[in-house]
């Protein structure tokens, strides 16, 4: 078994409303070993998005610690969140937030170039990966050009262009019809296979948890084998 990436411990979140207090879910404990892919399902609602955005340190836990790669994510500062991830985390959201006018090639080498890579090096990686997911056709294609499903396999590029430790993927493809989504499906565990990342992504695509290694629901008793 390899050594856990990350490892969470007594995770719990809390909304406060004015007529009372919403527990998200509590005391969630679970890791998972580096190079295994991981599926989060559960009923729309329960707090899955919530939970990622937590692993990746984009929103605090009401307690509880995370740590990854060698930090406490749940102790970091702004600052020190945003070097966290840059370096060592790869992001995939249900939406593709590519810059609209900047082409593939430019988005996806951006925050490789932002990140201190030289530019050559950053071009030839954004390439590399492009044609990872099929898109050595579209590198000068802006956004507009270029359909839902190949955003989409550009925005997975573009998180695995740092070389992150781990990528995490929410939703990665509940906006994409069903061919679409089973394109981007097969890509994403293929880039991550070939570069040996870990994966933690959330999924209502049942056959998407089904290729994970892991599948675990979240219920109101906490995370379970699925």
């Amino acid at each position: 078994m390899s050594n856990p990436i990350l490892r969470a411990e007594k995770l719990t979140k809390r909304f406060q409303t004015e007529a009372e207090e919403l527990v998200i879910f509590e005391d969630l404990d679970f890791e998972v070993p580096e190079g295994r892919r991981v599926a989060i399902t559960g009923e729309s609602g329960c707090g899955k998005s919530t939970l990622l955005n937590i692993l990746g340190g984009l929103e605090s836990p009401s307690s509880g610690t995370v740590r990854s790669s060698g930090f406490e994510v749940t102790a970091l500062g702004e600052e020190e969140l945003s070097r966290y991830r840059a370096s060592h985390l790869g992001l995939v959201f249900q939406f593709h937030y590519l810059l609209k006018d900047f082409t593939a090639l430019e988005n996806v080498m951006l925050p490789a170039y932002m990140a201190g890579m030289p530019k050559k090096q950053a071009l030839q990686r954004a390439r590399q990966l492009l044609s990872d997911v099929g898109l050595e056709g579209r590198l000068h294609h802006v956004p507009s050009r270029m359909s839902g499903g190949e955003r989409q396999r550009a925005a997975v590029a573009r998180a695995l262009v740092n070389s992150p430790s781990l990528v995490l993927a929410d939703e990665p493809t509940g906006n994409l019809d069903p061919e679409n989504a089973a394109l981007v499906r097969d890509i994403l565990f293929a880039v991550v296979t070939k570069y040996g990342k870990t994966l933690i992504l959330v999924t209502h695509d049942r056959e998407m948890a089904a290729m994970a290694d892991l599948s675990l629901r979240l219920t109101r008793e906490g995370l379970i084998p699925s």
